[in-house]
């Protein structure tokens, strides 16, 4: 089912493009726009109060990322769950992000630490509430700190782009399972190693919360 015309007022027109394109990549991973759910430009602008040029240019870049498919003439769609895709990339993010932590290291601060120690408070928390969105936004910014003190821009650029299709599935993991308990525990012993100034430690910390995470999402039944 198609989302609801937005209660609001029309999307302001210097902010339109960003605000859409936004707009439905949160719309695909939050499943409002299901997969496989055949869509229409016009009745996304209608629904957005926009013309039908940002909704197209967002649908664009969304196809590029790998959220919308389309069939010239024929339709355009919500890209499915693909459990195979997060087989094969899973251990590439989990690669990404042990060089982001490596490069990471000598630049965190007592204050990134906090912020990461905030994240997974944020996200245990949310866990015992079900509530799916403030735990995989919290879940992203305990990562997010080590991609963004990295210093590299281009690994953050990759990691990020990557992780755009992963978050799908995990907000059918919490929407479905609601629970990712392991996780806060596997954070809180990587922020122990880094406290410790252990990157050893902290690596193989890391490590196991990426092999973790992946299991949990390969033991779903295909959507």
């Amino acid at each position: 089912m198609s989302p609801e015309p937005h209660p609001e007022a029309p999307l302001k027109r210097t902010l339109a493009r960003e605000e859409v394109y936004h707009t439905l990549k949160n719309w695909i991973i939050e499943g409002t726009l299901a997969p496989r759910e055949n869509i229409r430009d016009q009745d996304l602008a209608l629904q957005l109060g926009v013309s039908r040029t940002p909704v197209r240019e967002a649908l664009r870049r969304l196809e590029d990322e790998g959220l919308i498919e389309t069939a010239k003439n024929r339709w355009t769609r919500v890209a499915p769950l693909n459990l195979q895709y997060s087989r094969h990339t899973y251990p590439v993010i989990g690669y990404l992000e042990d060089l982001a932590l490596q490069l990471a290291f000598v630049h965190l601060s007592p204050q990134d630490l906090r912020a990461m120690q905030e994240a997974n408070d944020c996200f245990h928390q949310a866990i015992l509430e079900a509530d799916s969105r403030t735990a995989l936004q919290s879940d992203e910014a305990f990562h997010g700190v080590l991609l963004a003190r990295s210093g590299n821009p281009e690994l953050q650029k990759i990691a990020t782009e990557m992780k755009v299709r992963m978050m799908r599935l995990e907000w059918y993991y919490y929407r479905t399972h609601g629970t990712a308990a392991p996780s806060v525990s596997e954070h809180q012993k990587l922020l122990d190693a880094l406290h410790q100034q252990n990157l050893p430690a902290a690596r193989a910390a890391l490590a196991a919360n990426w092999t973790s995470s992946a299991g949990r999402l390969m033991n779903l039944p295909e959507p």
